[in-house]
């Protein structure tokens, strides 16, 4: 993550969210957090940023510091915040994995949609809604290309350098809207000339295509997205249980991926793989 100066997310807290992320995923409490100074060199932040950066993760108990010996992963706070990330759901899940990744905005505009995005979104013939377009990359390049339609009303407050920082529901949470819900369908899709360019892979290289309509608590559609994504550098996951219980609920989470050269989706004894050269679906 590069931290975006001028946002209006202050520059801390972003940093600390990272922070955050990498603490949970990682509850090795036997070696200590790279120094105040180290960090605040990777991050390319005044000392006194990282110091407020790291103050929060210890107000929340997640590290500890250790006169002479540096500051420590808190393991049974770590474990605890794991598990409330695996109980939370597919759209929390989806708002961490955005955490350590960096976006470049290509569009924020008032566009009308097609009339199938328009009927999704409960929006009549014709009408306008914000639309954007984001490339999100990791430390090897870019991972997927964004597009969203949001109603006016909801998305007309949004920012291109907030969309830099933040994810956008997390933003759309922040205004009031709050995400009960949503559908997704994963499909195949071929990079065409602009999106190749984008994610930086052949013309006609498979791709992973999410589209996914998020609405509200009270079932009200708030974000129509597509993602495409490459299958190199995306993994998503399912678990899947039988019974009707919440425990027992289908369970899906977001992984961005450093050196994947496939990605799998398993159900009901199907496996749907997508590599670079093909798509294919065998039985196992």
């Amino acid at each position: 993550m590069h931290a975006v100066p001028g946002s209006v997310v202050p520059l801390y807290h972003q940093i600390y969210l990272v922070l955050r992320d990498r603490c949970v995923a990682d509850c090795d409490a036997t070696l200590p957090l790279p120094g105040e100074l180290d960090l605040a060199r990777q991050y390319k932040v005044s000392r006194i940023t990282m110091r407020k950066a790291l103050d929060q993760l210890v107000q929340e108990g997640l590290v500890t510091r250790r006169r002479g010996a540096g500051t420590f992963v808190n393991p049974a706070v770590a474990r605890q915040a794991q598990e409330q990330r695996r109980a939370a759901g597919l759209l929390e899940n989806i708002i961490s994995s955005a955490l350590d990744t960096t976006v470049r905005v290509i569009c924020l505009e008032r566009a009308v949609p097609s009339t199938e995005i328009a009927a999704e979104l409960g929006l009549a013939a014709g009408e306008a809604a914000i639309r954007t377009v984001r490339v999100r990359s990791i430390d090897k390049g870019p991972v997927s290309h964004i597009t969203t339609f949001a109603p006016v009303a909801i998305g007309e407050r949004l920012h291109a350098e907030a969309l830099c920082a933040r994810p956008m529901l997390t933003l759309l949470e922040e205004q009031g809207v709050k995400a009960g819900h949503a559908r997704q369908t994963i499909s195949a899709r071929l990079a065409d000339t602009d999106i190749a360019a984008l994610l930086a892979v052949p013309v006609g290289a498979p791709l992973l295509a999410v589209r996914r309509l998020v609405l509200d608590l009270d079932g009200r559609p708030v974000q129509w997205l597509q993602g495409l994504y490459r299958p190199d550098r995306y993994e998503y996951r399912m678990d899947l249980w039988r019974g009707g219980d919440d425990k027992n609920r289908a369970r899906g989470t977001v992984f961005m991926c450093h050196g994947f050269e496939r990605s799998m989706w398993d159900f009901r004894g199907y496996r749907w793989i997508a590599d670079r050269e093909h798509f294919n679906v065998v039985r196992f």
